[in-house]
């Protein structure tokens, strides 16, 4: 599958008909933008009127599988994460491994009135995943099972800093980690968070991994301010402070140095389109040089 399918798999439509019942109509399929990763829509059907999201992954790709498993994990999150709904990961009604889940009420902002109380909200809604109960987690793979968290593929003037200190990094806590915690992954309603998306990297791992991409991105969007607003209310949520931010913080730096540029396309549809690759790199560029006087 290449990205930016038109629409979903003829199938996907009419499995989401059956879902709702004999009487349901079909009304359409809604792309939703801010991922590279699957191609995803709302399909909505009336009588009775329901919203459901279809994600569809590349022939292979094994993410639609561990999505299933975290959102079953998850139990909802007290209404913060989708409940798995089906899926098809075998081409029975989709020409494309395809899960389908429900609909979290809310839209991605990036560019917030309140960047602060925004930010806060970041930060509370990922201490409130950190603290899954670990005995829901057994069928997930590590963090250090796939690419993002792999040591070799760190890059960058932080890199060699990172990996002598990856026994402190390996032997953190583990704690179940969305791996792809930034803002383009949670929805607002009214200027409220109001869930989590994107659940196909769930892990389990250190809490460091999803804190130092958070902020991370946040740096790229407003600074380091802004990061440290969500670190202190992440903090306050969890009763704890956390220990060796600058490792966790330039672990993400060292494995993003190869790739932050093409990102772009990540914050484009959202509204920040002052993110092209060159100042992607250049922000970029710019906290990891501020990192390095800390490591």
């Amino acid at each position: 599958m290449t990205r930016s399918e038109a629409l979903p798999s003829s199938g996907a439509p009419e499995e989401v008909r059956r879902l709702a019942g004999p009487s349901a109509v079909v009304l359409g399929a809604v792309r939703l933008e801010g991922g590279q990763h699957a191609d995803t829509w709302r399909v909505e059907t009336e009588n009775p009127a329901i919203s459901v999201v279809v994600r569809q992954f590349p022939v292979g790709d094994p993410a639609p599988l561990r999505e299933q498993r975290v959102l079953r994990a998850l139990e909802g999150l007290d209404g913060l994460a989708p409940v798995p709904l089906g899926a098809d990961l075998s081409g029975r009604w989709s020409q494309y491994p395809t899960s389908l889940i429900s609909w979290l009420d809310g839209q991605p902002d990036i560019t917030p009135t309140d960047p602060i109380g925004w930010a806060r909200e970041l930060g509370r809604a990922l201490a409130a995943v950190h603290t899954v109960p670990t005995a829901r987690l057994a069928e997930l793979p590590s963090v250090f099972d796939h690419s993002g968290g792999s040591r070799e593929l760190l890059g960058g003037p932080l890199a060699t800093e990172v990996r002598s200190r990856w026994s402190r990094v390996v032997r953190s806590p583990e704690v179940l980690t969305h791996c792809d915690y930034w803002s383009g992954n949670v929805v607002w309603r009214d200027g409220r968070l109001t869930g989590i998306v994107d659940w196909s990297g769930g892990s389990r791992g250190p809490r460091g991994f999803d804190l130092g991409w958070c902020r991370l991105d946040l740096v790229l969007l407003f600074g380091e301010q802004i990061a440290d607003d969500f670190l202190a209310a992440y903090e306050a949520a969890g009763g704890q402070a956390v220990d060796q931010m600058a490792l966790w913080d330039a672990w993400a730096v060292a494995r993003s140095d190869d790739a932050v540029g093409s990102w772009a396309p990540n914050y484009l549809p959202l509204g920040r389109t002052d993110l092209d690759e060159d100042e992607l790199r250049r922000r970029h560029a710019q906290w990891t040089a501020r990192l390095r006087e800390r490591v």
